[in-house]
């Protein structure tokens, strides 16, 4: 029992001893450990977030002892003194794996410590990281757009002319026939209200003519 206590110890001070493996997430991890001769092999691991945990324990020859293996194990090459990690994952298996041999029937024998860790992701050679600049407050000056070309002056005075002429022509016919109609108008009264202004009188005949009238007679 002294012997394991120191073991354990021993494992959680020198943890970076042994083998280390950058594991990518998901992969399969074939754990080497080789204790010597026993009566029993015991596969155990620290985890960095959780502690020691018991994995299971298999005869001299790789028949399961313990009563269960959990399903991210598989126990096929026992007898090589190798555990298959079916699927890594980062945050569930991340921590040192080893195992110890019984002898004797008191006394641990610890093999090869292997750490496992997640490896970070690489940057494919000749890609560009993109880098996040710092957004500037900075307000943006409108440019007020300058023409180079100057407006073509236009001389109000060839306007003038059309304007003014064209109602002045206009009310100018406009009094012309007024002044038809009213003239005729009036004449039209005239002739109704004065018919013998308009009778024609007898002329008079110089009085020599008049004498010879009155001698035929």
């Amino acid at each position: 029992m002294i012997h394991l206590i120191q073991q354990r110890r021993r494992l959680q001070i020198t943890s970076g001893a042994g083998e280390d493996k950058a594991t990518t997430e998901g992969q399969l991890v074939e754990i080497h450990c080789q204790s010597g001769t026993g009566t029993m092999i015991i596969w155990f691991r620290v985890l960095d977030k959780t502690g020691m945990e018991f994995i299971g324990s298999f005869s001299n020859n790789g028949v399961l002892k313990s009563t269960s293996l959990s399903n991210i194990y598989r126990q096929t090459k026992i007898n090589q003194n190798i555990l298959i990690l079916q699927s890594f994952n980062k945050s569930r298996d991340s921590g040192i794996y080893s195992c110890a041999s019984l002898y004797k029937g008191n006394e641990l024998r610890f093999g090869k410590i292997t750490r496992l860790f997640g490896e970070k992701a690489k940057v494919p050679q000749g890609a560009q990281v993109p880098t996040i600049k710092p957004t500037l407050c900075t307000t943006a000056a409108t440019t007020p757009c300058v023409c180079n070309k100057k407006e073509e002056q236009t001389n109000p005075d060839m306007y003038c002319p059309p304007l003014i002429l064209g109602p002045l022509a206009g009310g100018c016919g406009l009094l012309l026939l007024l002044l038809i109609i009213t003239t005729l108008y009036c004449n039209k009264i005239r002739t109704r209200r004065c018919p013998h202004h308009y009778k024609r009188k007898p002329r008079t005949m110089a009085p020599g003519k008049q004498m010879m009238t009155h001698r035929h007679v």
